[in-house]
């Protein structure tokens, strides 16, 4: 058990580094992308009030997470203003600490204002932690939520988790767009 978790974390270190970024045209990851974002705003309110405010969302509809001390994480999305697909991205992410698994999950960055959007756009790949301000929401922020809260830059939703992952530990994300 403990040579295949290894394995494993082996695994997703080398996909987080150096998988190819999906072609950007690829109709699945439209498709998958614009489902997963129904779904987020059929589901929770708080989301659904941001998406009415916010310049644009970047969604991640399939992240692939897995980590035995070292860890990765890898997909690929689509920033959305409106409805109009304005780019393709990928994300990456390498972690260490005490942590044990795998998942599979999505997320959602909601830029509420034009120099965070800018800041994606012109950036070479933003690493989170790094630039524009970004609170990850939790069940907790719903009940306090209104229109005069809203103060960071990005709101990050995650949705639809599967399998299990536990730990602490370091991690840095990278945001790339892709060439189309």
């Amino acid at each position: 058990m403990k040579r295949m978790l290894v394995l494993l974390a082996a695994a997703a270190v080398t996909l987080a580094v150096a998988a190819p970024p999906a072609r950007a045209a690829d109709a699945e990851l439209v498709r998958t992308s614009r489902r997963a974002l129904d779904s987020l705003m059929a589901t929770n309110p708080a989301a659904r009030e941001l998406k009415k405010k916010s310049r644009a969302v970047l969604v991640f509809p399939k992240m692939i997470k897995a980590g035995f001390l070292f860890g990765g994480q890898i997909g690929d999305g689509l920033l959305f203003e409106g409805d109009r697909v304005a780019g393709y991205y990928n994300s990456v992410a390498a972690s260490y600490g005490l942590q044990v698994g795998g998942q599979v999950f999505g997320y959602a960055l909601f830029f509420m204002n034009d120099g965070a959007l800018d800041y994606l756009k012109k950036s070479s790949g933003w690493e989170i932690g790094s630039g524009p301000s970004v609170v990850v929401w939790d069940q907790g922020m719903g009940k306090s939520f209104s229109s005069t809260t809203l103060t960071q830059d990005v709101y990050a939703f995650i949705f639809n988790q599967k399998g299990l992952m536990a730990g602490i530990g370091i991690q840095g994300s990278k945001i790339t767009r892709i060439d189309e």
